[in-house]
């Protein structure tokens, strides 16, 4: 079983904001080799992100670009099978390169938070988290450093299919298996979330200028497994912000909900605020346009 697992850390709710990158290669149950390096994003660092992974602009005013990594990001994720745990680490990747005016990094993206929530019934509906996971498992980390949190993610699929017996390409014939089918009202935005979707077990709230009717973006976010809710609390694991609306981030004129989801995230809650290009970028909703 040979794969490669990535992670990322970003300065601010902008996932191309990357400011460190890890990648572990694995072969024959184990690390084989591992590589990590921080990012200039050429971005604002948002206290909430520096509070969370303590990386600062003054640790990497000397560090390369994205744009300046890339190849050799391609040389080595090019074709092969490229673990993350949740869609979030591979969609700053893509956004990262559309940023850099670059094209995708082609390779086979594999979710160890999905492969989780098939290997053990405890995670099947929430709890999924690298953390969680890794203290069922046993392996310890250091959370939120991208080597680290990358290496746990490549544990986490070795020991799910050693508990399940699926080798990689088992896992994604597995994950390929889709039976759940809805129909919601158009009346409000709440909903119930696919429970074969990528993102089963999240809970995201929409705010803001969106740029498509907040009904159908809730249409598409249920599909992708996360329940919808109308408000933010303590359930609460994704805030949607429009675009344009993201920039008040640092400013004062933002949203209830946004200013709580800050709250929540200063008070340790595992809570993202993300734009909605990031949004569409997770489900692929930039393909169609």
């Amino acid at each position: 079983m040979e794969f490669y697992a990535l992670d990322v850390e970003t300065a601010n709710p902008d996932f191309s904001s990357i400011c460190q990158i890890g990648i572990a290669y694995f072969k024959n149950g184990g690390v084989d080799n591992e590589w990590v390096t921080l990012v200039n994003p050429e971005a604002e660092f948002h206290p909430m992100y520096k509070n969370v992974h303590g990386i600062e602009a003054v640790h990497v005013k000397d560090s390369p670009t994205f744009r300046e990594i890339a190849e050799t990001l391609r040389n080595k994720l090019s074709g092969a099978i490229v673990v993350t745990h949740t869609a979030f680490d591979r969609a700053a990747l893509r956004q990262a390169c559309g940023r850099a005016q670059i094209p995708e990094i082609e390779c086979r993206w594999l979710d160890s938070a999905r492969v989780a929530r098939r290997a053990w019934d405890e995670f099947s509906k929430s709890g999924y988290g690298l953390k969680n996971v890794c203290a069922k498992i046993g392996y310890e980390f250091v959370h939120h450093n991208a080597l680290e949190d990358a290496k746990a993610a490549g544990h986490v699929l070795i020991a799910a299919s050693q508990k399940s017996d699926l080798d990689l390409e088992g896992w994604f014939a597995c994950l390929a298996r889709r039976t759940h089918t809805s129909k919601w009202s158009k009346q409000n935005v709440t909903r119930e979330g696919n429970p074969e979707g990528a993102l089963f077990g999240e809970t995201i709230v929409f705010t803001g200028t969106l740029g498509i009717p907040r009904v159908e973006a809730a249409n598409i976010a249920s599909e992708l497994g996360c329940v919808v809710g109308q408000s933010v609390t303590r359930k609460t694991t994704i805030l949607c912000v429009g675009d344009q609306d993201i920039a008040l981030l640092a400013g004062h004129e933002k949203s209830s909900k946004h200013r709580k989801a800050e709250d929540l995230i200063e008070k340790g809650q595992e809570l993202r605020i993300i734009r909605q290009t990031d949004f569409e970028s997770m489900v692929g909703l930039d393909d169609e346009k």
